[in-house]
């Protein structure tokens, strides 16, 4: 089945939904709405978690009715196919194609997390930090997102993106009834269709598939 940029980018929608759950106690869920999401494709010259280093090819963007924006990355990692960060904040700012991000909490999201409803629950740790976002979702186009953290237990998280130039995907998105008994359906294969899409980019990586081909060889990967 061929899967187009709305699905991919109601995979990012869905993940990170559940991924930014606010929760004292990790076993509860509650699920934020979501208002505004986009998605970036580019790279990123640097990203570190604990000192670690990875790789990405793209970066999320939501924001909830509430006032709360998060930076999802889903990290190129060889070891853990599920493995995401989340930069969150209910503080930000903008100056005219500056956006800035007071970060308060991380969301951390792997293979090892406790799973409900077969979908791994995200680590939601307390951090102080700040994101920088150069470009605007108007004119659908953003050169650079960059984030440093440091959460409650000592551990750094940074990440450098730079646009490939691209126009951004930028959807406005309903509300969903977290009680509707479709919504576990949806969400899983979402995820799914979205862990597809970064393990036939990171194919597309070591191929060495040039740009002009590049959204050809990931559709055909996704309809293997």
């Amino acid at each position: 089945m061929r899967i187009c940029w709305r699905a991919i980018a109601a995979a990012f929608v869905c993940l990170v939904t559940a991924s930014s759950a606010l929760v004292a106690d990790e076993s509860e869920r509650h699920e934020p709405d979501v208002d505004m999401f986009a998605s970036m494709a580019g790279k990123c010259p640097a990203v570190k978690v604990a000192e670690r280093d990875f790789m990405c090819t793209s970066v999320a963007f939501f924001h909830s009715p509430g006032g709360r924006s998060s930076f999802t990355v889903p990290l190129n990692d060889p070891d853990d196919d599920s493995h995401i960060i989340t930069f969150s904040g209910d503080k930000a700012r903008r100056d005219q194609d500056v956006y800035e991000l007071t970060v308060d909490r991380m969301l951390l999201k792997s293979k090892d997390r406790p799973k409900i409803d077969g979908l791994p629950v995200p680590s939601v740790v307390l951090a102080s930090g700040a994101c920088k976002q150069v470009g605007n979702f108007v004119t659908q186009r953003v050169s650079s997102v960059s984030c440093a953290a440091t959460d409650a237990n000592g551990v750094k998280y940074e990440f450098q993106f730079e646009s490939d130039g691209s126009p951004i995907r930028v959807m406005m998105v309903r509300a969903v009834d977290p009680e509707a008994p479709e919504t576990d359906d949806r969400r899983a294969k979402a995820l799914a269709a979205h862990i597809e899409q970064i393990k036939c980019r990171q194919k597309a990586d070591a191929h060495g598939v040039l740009p002009r081909d590049r959204t050809e060889f990931i559709l055909q990967c996704m309809d293997e």
